[in-house]
């Protein structure tokens, strides 16, 4: 039976909430040792396409009661049916606003914005606005986009997007971080100083989503940590183990995290064997905890469920993941 408002996954979340409120915000999604849960937005029923804003804000909700680590937000701005994802996304800066409104607990992931086809200040702007909005429940995810055409439909140079990603990061981290500072395009003779107002009341963590075009290298020495999609177990084992490689060569002696984005079709027979799919598995919920427990055990920090077009309702979803699933996760120690 799904949990109800009142049920053991709710009064998780409560204890979680009273225990990480003091937490870095990375801290509670990525954890040495430990795997966290979260899910993507949009949640969308079998055969819808395009999100209802105010639906997506209610399963939202209802995530972050039930305890869940953290809602990802992809940025899509242009849909084309030579795209093989049909879904119409909502312009990620006013989710991410909506959400940061709506919710309590659950930390915000960009996942992530395409940081080669919007002016960094601007990307800065909205996610210090966010991080305000959330009170520090906002990570900065970051990536160089997968869609060539669309750097054409920008008047983008998408040959050039390895350097672009590279400059507009530094111009990023630059703004969000804990010496705040605008680094402008230019700076003719007699330029003002600038800054970006308010400021954001922790800095705000970067994550690469995605490789961006960059080595492994300058990922763990620029970013929090690196998100992936997920592969299959054999080759996901090798790029942990190329990641740890990297994390000691280019940032010894500190924590870097590996996550995942996981495609779920979670069947409504929990002892329904796990059967692969494009990015993910068809699994009942016992299988599905077996791969969780593989994947914590090989060196992953988190894992973001994508629900595309569950042939279940998704809230039906959500909710027997955090009575069945989280606890075994999501409980200390």
């Amino acid at each position: 039976m799904p949990a109800h408002a009142d049920g053991p996954a709710d009064r998780l979340a409560d204890t979680r909430a009273n225990s990480a409120s003091n937490e870095p915000v990375e801290r509670r999604v990525f954890r040495a040792g430990h795997l966290s849960i979260g899910l993507t937005l949009p949640l969308l029923p079998a055969g819808q396409i395009v999100a209802d804003f105010n639906e997506q804000i209610a399963l939202a909700q209802r995530a972050d009661a039930l305890g869940y680590r953290a809602l990802w937000v992809r940025d899509v701005p242009l849909n084309s049916a030579d795209y093989p994802d049909p879904v119409g996304h909502l312009d990620p800066w006013v989710l991410l606003g909506a959400l940061a409104s709506n919710t309590a607990r659950i930390a915000l992931v960009s996942g992530a914005i395409v940081l080669t086809l919007r002016h960094p200040l601007h990307i800065a702007k909205g996610a210090i606005s966010v991080q305000n909005l959330s009170r520090g429940r906002f990570i900065l995810g970051l990536g160089s986009g997968d869609r060539p055409p669309e750097y054409a439909a920008f008047g983008a140079n998408g040959d050039a997007r390895r350097e672009l990603y590279r400059r507009h990061w530094e111009t990023v981290a630059a703004a969000v971080g804990p010496a705040a500072r605008v680094i402008p395009d230019a700076a003719p003779d007699g330029a003002p100083a600038f800054t970006l107002l308010p400021q954001a009341p922790q800095p705000v963590p970067l994550l690469a989503v995605g490789s961006g075009g960059q080595s492994v290298d300058w990922i763990a020495r620029h970013s929090i940590g690196w998100m992936t999609y997920h592969r299959e177990p054999d080759a996901q084992q090798a790029r942990h183990s190329m990641w740890r490689a990297a994390v000691e060569r280019s940032a010894p002696g500190q924590f870097r995290a590996f996550g995942a984005a996981l495609r779920l079709e979670l069947s409504d027979a929990a002892d329904e064997p796990a059967t692969p799919l494009a990015l993910g598995y068809r699994a009942g919920r016992h299988a599905l905890a077996a791969l969780l427990r593989a994947m914590r055990e090989h060196g992953t920090h988190h894992v973001s469920l994508n629900l595309p077009s569950s042939p279940r309702a998704p809230r039906e979803v959500i909710e027997e993941l955090a009575q069945y699933v989280l606890p075994e996760f999501h409980t200390e120690g």
